[in-house]
């Protein structure tokens, strides 16, 4: 895959991030966060190129509608990038796609409440359990489109080589 094509596809990955969270900001950002973009998280379990761009969405996403200050953003940074590569280590470890379930929801649940809890003065152990249950949708969808993505990956011999 040429350079142009990994931009392309950054680009309208970053975008459907960014146009995902502000249209379901209103529940993305409560009690339990329940974050349908984090789904494509999952797609570096594909494209591995995509570890940064989804964590610069992330955080510009967090600048952009979060209103919780830089911590926030640099925090979303690192949350999507972490959980973004181990998302990725799955495929490279060819570990069962199952696994991304947990890896969405356990990674930004307990990732996430590291600087959440700072800032809105909440015990972690009570926000890792809010993120994970808000995140666990989520990751079971993260399942389904790499289970979708995956075969039709395979079918038409589209997969990028390490």
């Amino acid at each position: 895959m040429n350079n142009t094509r990994k931009l392309t596809i950054s680009g309208m990955v970053m975008a459907m991030y960014i146009a995902i969270m502000f249209f379901t900001q209103s529940f993305a950002s409560q009690a339990v966060q329940f974050r349908v973009a984090t789904t494509l998280y999952s797609l570096s379990y594909i494209f591995p190129f995509l570890i940064l761009p989804i964590g610069i969405a992330n955080a510009f996403s967090n600048f952009l509608m979060g209103g919780l200050g830089i911590l926030d953003v640099v925090g979303g940074f690192i949350a999507g990038i972490v959980v973004s590569w181990l998302a990725y280590l799955l495929r490279r470890y060819e570990l069962p796609k199952i696994l991304i379930i947990p890896i969405i929801a356990l990674g930004n649940g307990l990732i996430v409440p590291i600087w959440l809890s700072y800032l809105l003065g909440i015990p972690y152990m009570a926000l890792v359990v809010n993120v994970t249950l808000g995140q666990l949708p989520s990751g079971i969808a993260a399942y389904f489109l790499i289970t979708l993505l995956d075969k039709h990956m395979k079918k038409t011999g589209g997969y990028i080589v390490d």
